[in-house]
């Protein structure tokens, strides 16, 4: 919709209508924007490609805004409907395809859990990750049927994906990759697990691949 300069817009907080929290706000020719994502500047490439995706193929209407340390994603908003939009934590949820993509690499290390260790292994493995999830306070992943539906249900089809920020992937990450080498004694899953991905688009299978190379939690993966 717009590439914008900080000197372009108006940036202010104001109390989010829900929750004890102040939350930016972007105003630009009397249209208002809630932050959606945060880039570095090392991430220009990323925060284009996003924000491409979502105003060309997602029909978003959304703000790239460019700053000399940082590039921005904000995503159209009417005030008079705050109240619908969603809760907030202060920190925007990670972009949708590092979500997906990670939920089906752990999937499908939940999958070669049961095909080649057993029920009883899969059923191990949930407990696993559940604990996980309860430890480092995954939203939406804390009843064993969140955990179920989390290891089992298509993300590309999941009608609302969980509001995960970029540390719970990152943890995510870690985890999953310890788990793995304790069930099967190698990180030879790692390369099936990131087969999954090849679901997505092309354009959100580049944007996960670059994300994860500069992720902490990512360079044992590839």
């Amino acid at each position: 919709m717009f590439i914008l300069k900080r000197q372009d817009v108006d940036i202010k907080t104001m109390h989010h209508p829900q929750k004890d929290q102040q939350i930016p706000i972007l105003s630009y020719q009397g249209q208002t924007f809630r932050l959606l994502s945060v880039f570095t500047a090392a991430q220009e490439d990323d925060a284009r490609a996003l924000w491409r995706d979502l105003t060309d193929n997602r029909g978003k209407a959304c703000v790239l805004l460019e700053e000399p340390d940082r590039f921005s994603i904000w995503g159209k908003i009417r005030l008079d409907q705050f109240d619908d939009a969603g809760p907030d934590t202060g920190t925007p949820p990670a972009e949708a395809t590092y979500i997906k993509a990670c939920l089906l690499m752990l999937q499908v290390l939940y999958m070669d859990v049961e095909d080649l260790l057993g029920a009883k292994q899969a059923r191990q493995f949930e407990g696993d990750i559940g604990k996980v999830f309860v430890a480092w306070k995954f939203p939406q992943a804390v009843t064993p049927d969140a955990v179920k539906n989390l290891l089992t249900v298509d993300p590309l089809a999941m009608p609302q994906l969980p509001p995960w920020q970029d540390h719970h992937l990152q943890r995510l990450l870690e985890e999953t990759h310890r788990m793995g080498k304790d069930y099967f004694g190698n990180a030879n899953f790692a390369d099936r697990a990131l087969e999954a991905v090849e679901d997505l688009t092309a354009n959100e299978q580049a944007l996960f691949r670059r994300w994860l190379q500069q992720s902490p939690a990512g360079k044992s993966w590839i």
